[in-house]
């Protein structure tokens, strides 16, 4: 299992998609896991039954989705504010911390009304203060750092399995065509 994890905006979504297409993995986003158990989005849910309700939902996908053993995880932004996701995350698979600077954050976000914690009255000061608090919790809980800056999706796709790669936790198969998980 190979998680992805980092701040809103950070290409956890984009990039997962194309990492598990590049694996031959399925691909579990938890946000969009946990809105098909609720059903209404997450910004609904926010607001009606507050963080606390959320986080805790939150913890028991990460729980379910981290058991799974040949998969690609895309983890909500906040997903590192529990111990207990922190510490199954680490444990049971691969994390990569898709590593992003809240002024990178704030020009690809500062349009989009989806993200709860960003509707507020100066998001990107929202965002420096979200990085402050999580970037020492995404270090804590990764395997690997990639700093996303300007680099393509492809190339972010890249460097994670050249990650992987190196850390000998794939194997080629028999024909050659494509590099799975060991």
């Amino acid at each position: 299992m190979i998680a992805l994890v980092g701040l809103p905006g950070s290409g956890k979504s984009t990039v997962g998609r194309h990492l598990a297409r590049r694996l031959s993995l399925s691909l579990f986003d938890s946000d969009h896991v946990i809105e098909r158990r609720i059903g209404c989005s997450i910004r609904e849910y926010f607001e009606r039954e507050g963080e606390q309700r959320f986080r805790d939902l939150e913890a028991e996908v990460i729980d379910e989705l981290t058991t799974l053993p040949s998969a690609v995880i895309s983890t909500g932004g906040g997903s590192v504010l529990r111990p207990e996701n922190r510490q199954r995350l680490h444990e049971r698979g691969q994390v990569v911390y898709l590593r992003s600077h809240p002024e990178e954050l704030y020009r690809r976000l500062r349009h989009d009304q989806k993200r709860p914690l960003l509707q507020v009255a100066d998001p990107l000061q929202r965002l420096r203060d979200l990085y402050a608090e999580r970037d020492p919790l995404y270090r804590e809980t990764a395997h690997y750092t990639i700093e996303t800056g300007r680099p393509s999706v492809n190339t972010l796709v890249n460097m994670i399995v050249m990650q992987v790669e190196l850390a000998g936790l794939t194997q080629p198969p028999a024909d050659g065509a494509q590099w799975l998980p060991g």
